[in-house]
């Protein structure tokens, strides 16, 4: 099913600006509206914030346009992808007992599979994901619904995103919400850090251009426009540096900053201090994103197990919603869930040569077979053509056909009695090599 025939179908939420798209029949449920994004302060931060948390009529659309402004802070962004790769990097698989099930393992290695993951993670942060899914021939997909024209709490769909009211979601189908309906999300808390942040970026920026470089002072008779205009003309043609143009009967003085270095620090300090507790909020950590004066291995080995704990979070949080909440929607797609579960397979990493030192002692010390088709897979060498032509002849074979076998020895076979001229010969050649023994008292010690 193409998207211009999912836009018609009935049931369907359509997004879409005040304009109809080539095709499409009806008019969008949802109209969207351009994000406030830029110039936005503290203040804006505890209008959104109250705004979103008003009892009667909860607007949320002014803090996720707070949220969407945050997210282009370059280290927020850093820290929330690390957290999700985390768990998009690992390998999802459904089991019925104990084995993988092929038929849904194959709709879930699909692109659609994937970005849910995604979104069920984001509703950590924005504080919620609400899907809607559909079939498109033999594959599911679904959409995202804009967070801003959602309201959790009473479950409607906004049309516009500073209504009040809106259709009930109950009215469309195979709908699935993540999340909880009072929770605003991790961002809300990212945000003064991230808002602080820019505003001491742009001071410091400020203070570069102004203590950083040099000021052009241009100085002229106050009675003289022609050498007014000609320092004017001059400095135009000399750079981009600050410029002051002024009398002679008037002063200028630039009073600057005791010291320069110190206060630049504090801009950086504070700079800092907000990437720390941004990292801190999404990772739970601050080692593992940034280096550190008093970081150690031991240390830094004591963050990574916290942040491993994070994603061991996220991880149960995925498969919570995969095998409870989405049961009755894997159903409507026409995918068989009952009697199995998803899960996260864990992998034993170990090299080559310790997998080999590995099936060589299973092999000789135990005798256990071990499949050929695993060898070749598992070390990546080609399986010849004629692999089982190659097997029969060795099988055919005699064992150690290779080492020559030696004949049991015969009476004839064995060494000759020596003679009785051999047997004198032999005695006569020890008694020369030994000598005379002394008789007597000549071997006598003088003790």
């Amino acid at each position: 099913m193409s998207r211009k025939k999912n836009k018609n179908k009935p049931g369907i939420i359509t997004v879409g600006g005040n304009f109809m798209a080539p095709g499409q029949k009806k008019p969008n449920v949802i109209v969207l509206t351009q994000p406030k994004r830029f110039g936005l302060d503290i203040a804006d931060y505890m209008s959104a914030i109250r705004a979103a948390e008003n009892v009667d009529f909860s607007r949320r659309y002014k803090l996720y346009d707070l949220y969407s402004d945050i997210l282009m802070d370059t280290h927020l962004t850093c820290v929330i992808e690390k957290r999700k790769n985390a768990v998009l990097c690992s390998d999802i698989e459904f089991q019925v007992n104990g084995k993988p099930d092929e038929t849904v393992n194959e709709q879930i290695r699909s692109p659609w599979f994937n970005k849910l993951i995604g979104d069920i993670i984001d509703a950590r942060f924005w504080g919620f994901s609400l899907c809607q899914f559909y079939k498109e021939g033999e594959w599911v997909d679904y959409d995202l619904v804009p967070r801003k024209h959602v309201d959790p709490i009473k479950k409607l769909i906004l049309r516009h995103q500073t209504d009040v009211t809106g259709l009930p979601w109950d009215k469309y189908t195979d709908l699935l919400f993540i999340g909880s309906p009072s929770d605003l999300g991790l961002l809300a808390k990212a945000a003064p850090w991230v808002i602080y942040k820019r505003n001491t970026t742009g001071d410091w920026s400020q203070f570069s251009e102004i203590f950083g470089m040099p000021i052009q002072e241009y100085i002229y008779d106050s009675d003289d426009e022609e050498s007014r205009q000609r320092a004017m003309e001059d400095a135009a043609n000399t750079g981009s540096l600050a410029q002051f143009f002024h009398a002679k009967d008037t002063e200028f003085k630039l009073t600057e900053a005791g010291n320069k270095t110190g206060s630049a620090d504090v801009y950086e300090r504070l700079c800092e201090r907000c990437n720390n507790e941004i990292s801190k909020l999404v990772l739970g950590n601050t080692l593992t994103t940034e280096s550190s004066e008093n970081g150690t291995q031991a240390l830094g080995t004591v963050h990574k197990k916290v942040e491993d704990k994070v994603a061991q979070a996220d991880k149960n949080y995925v498969l919570n919603v995969l095998n409870y909440d989405m049961s009755d929607i894997f159903a409507r797609m026409g995918i068989n869930t009952a009697g199995g579960v998803f899960c996260f397979p864990e992998k034993k990493e170990i090299d080559s040569t310790t997998k080999l030192n590995i099936i060589t002692t299973l092999k000789s010390n135990f005798n256990l077979p071990v499949s050929d088709d695993y060898l070749y897979e598992e070390f990546g060498v080609e399986k010849p053509d004629n692999y089982e032509q190659i097997k029969k002849e060795r099988e055919e074979q005699p064992p150690h056909n290779n080492i020559p076998v030696q004949a049991p020895e015969t009476k004839e076979e064995k060494d000759p009695e020596p003679t009785p001229a051999q047997k004198k010969s032999f005695r006569n050649w020890i008694a020369s090599f030994f000598g005379k023994a002394p008789s007597g008292d000549g071997a006598a010690l003088d003790w």
